[in-house]
């Protein structure tokens, strides 16, 4: 079974264990990423995605691809630039694919920070600033 998931403005075709790069997405190596935007899964084909389908894959890696040469030139006019540029990627892993997966937490939750009540209070409370008048100006 194969499914087309879009990520990064680009559609792929992928199926469960293969290995693709991806414009790159936000997590190190062995967090899990889900894909809730799956266009075609099997024989269901979305409209235009398919309802409660994910993709989920694990990152491999984040690397930078191979350097693409930009050339520009307009002969006769000694007009010559040259740019190179090279895309930040992300390695990723299908791990499993369907409908109605079971929810997984594609970041981990943050724990909530204590409460700085107590700072705040033994704390001296600085007055407002006060803003500086408005300069008049003379018209004549």
């Amino acid at each position: 079974m194969y499914a087309v998931i879009k990520t990064g403005g680009k559609q792929y075709r992928v199926s469960k264990d293969d290995v693709i790069a991806i414009e790159k997405l936000d997590g190190d190596a062995g967090a899990t990423i889900v894909f809730d935007e799956v266009l075609m899964l099997g024989d269901q084909v979305g409209a235009p995605s398919v309802a409660n389908a994910q993709v989920t894959a694990e990152v491999v890696r984040q690397f930078r691809d191979d350097k693409v040469i930009i050339f520009k030139k307009r002969r006769r006019k000694h007009y010559r630039r040259r740019n190179g540029h090279r895309q930040h990627l992300t390695l990723v892993k299908i791990t499993d694919m369907g409908v109605g997966l079971a929810a997984v937490a594609a970041k981990p939750e943050k724990k909530a920070a204590a409460p700085k009540a107590a700072k705040a209070e033994g704390a001296a409370k600085k007055p407002a600033a006060k803003k500086a008048a408005a300069k008049k100006t003379a018209e004549a």
